[in-house]
């Protein structure tokens, strides 16, 4: 079901809002992925607002740079990216969901995605 979301990183510098469905989580096992254990949620990027904090992130893209990958430059949180859909060419943000308030990440359904090998 879609509902607006509030998330951020651990210090409190970023917050932000997202309006998604959270059915399905992605755990990929890229370079980058899988060191952090993300797990990801998506939504297109026009449901996406930067509450606070544009100004304590720090952005890093690899591979293709399709995505911008954003962490806080205080405490080291990535909890959100913004990237493109390598097939549409939609604009997206990928959301971590274990840093979205009050989301029971256990419960989730897990797909893993073989990251490393694209």
């Amino acid at each position: 079901m879609t509902q607006i979301y509030s998330g951020g990183c651990q210090c409190g510098k970023v917050r932000y809002e997202v309006q998604m469905d959270i059915g399905e989580v992605l755990a990929c096992n890229c370079s980058r992925c899988g060191r952090l254990g993300s797990l990801l949620a998506f939504a297109p990027a026009t449901q996406f607002k930067l509450l606070s904090g544009d100004a304590d992130l720090t952005k890093f893209e690899f591979n293709k740079h399709m995505i911008q990958h954003q962490f806080c430059s205080t405490c080291g949180v990535q909890s959100f990216a913004i990237g493109t859909h390598p097939k549409t060419g939609a604009k997206l943000a990928a959301i971590n969901v274990r840093c979205v308030d009050d989301v029971d990440v256990e419960a989730l359904k897990v797909k893993k995605v073989d990251g490393r090998s694209l």
